[in-house]
């Protein structure tokens, strides 16, 4: 299985429909891989807080439509990332978009875990309550984004709905770069998983960007990780390796915590 991952730059300088149309052409470019994987919030940025309610967006709204076409015409499966999606009936989301290779919505994930310690994204935008995975051809992805790295109840529910390649889109902050590396590893072990983390490059709001996307193993080895500027990281990889390493060591089989208790007769 190919993928590729664009670690994007997220600059003030750029407008949002500037950077829509570069990003969508970046996604054209990358025919041939069965993956496309973009970063958090990359059309207004993660920390530009101030641009959320300016540049929140119905679910169908510009980017889906640009992302949509992009998918298609590369023929690839494209996570695209997140918007700051405008529910007409209810607050903000932070939410991730996957098309299939024929342009069509396939899934949508609003974030659970919102980053600001009560400011920012944690009281401009409400809160998922759902876990999502994809069934592709080639494997089961499982959806999370940016801050929600560091809860692995999350990453355990995935792997309970059948998730064998866990997705993380970011806008992670360089300041907390090491983080960032240490935990990636750390779910991809940890659940014996495949792990593919998208993170913005650049400085929006002030904010320098981490970069540095990477892509994991079950095992927990680094098969490519990305610099700090803009880049697309490309990786081939077996899903096939994540039954062969749970059957090889099994220990998902001994968790004794979390579980649900067995149904009575």
């Amino acid at each position: 299985m190919r993928a590729s991952v664009i670690q994007t730059v997220v600059n003030e300088d750029e407008s949002v429909e500037a950077r829509r149309r570069r990003v969508a052409a970046t996604v054209r470019e990358q025919a041939g891989a069965d993956l496309v994987v973009l970063p958090e919030l990359w059309t207004t940025g993660a920390f530009a807080y101030e641009e959320f309610g300016r540049e929140a967006e119905p679910l169908e709204g510009p980017t889906y439509e640009a992302m949509a076409k992009a998918a298609s015409d590369a023929g690839v499966w494209l996570h695209a990332g997140s918007i700051p999606e405008r529910d007409p009936d209810g607050p903000l989301y932070n939410t991730s978009l996957v098309f299939s290779p024929s342009g069509d919505l396939a899934a949508a994930y609003r974030k659970i875990h919102r980053f600001g310690f009560d400011k920012g994204e944690a009281v401009l935008m409400g809160a998922g309550s759902e876990l999502v995975t994809v069934r592709l051809p080639e494997t089961t992805l499982g959806l999370s984004t940016c801050y929600d790295l560091r809860f692995p109840e999350l990453y355990r529910g995935l792997v309970d709905a059948g998730a064998e390649t866990l997705v993380v889109s970011a806008g992670w902050p360089e300041r907390r770069r090491s983080h960032w590396t240490l935990l990636a590893q750390a779910r991809a072990v940890e659940n014996q998983s495949f792990l593919l983390a998208c993170a913005t490059a650049g400085t929006h709001a002030g904010v320098p960007q981490a970069g540095h996307s990477i892509v994991v193993d079950p095992w927990g080895e680094v098969l490519a990780q990305a610099g700090a500027g803009e880049e697309v990281l490309t990786v081939e990889f077996d899903p096939g390796k994540v039954a062969a390493t749970r059957e090889q060591f099994p220990a998902l089989k001994d968790r004794m915590l979390g579980l649900k208790p067995p149904r009575r007769p």
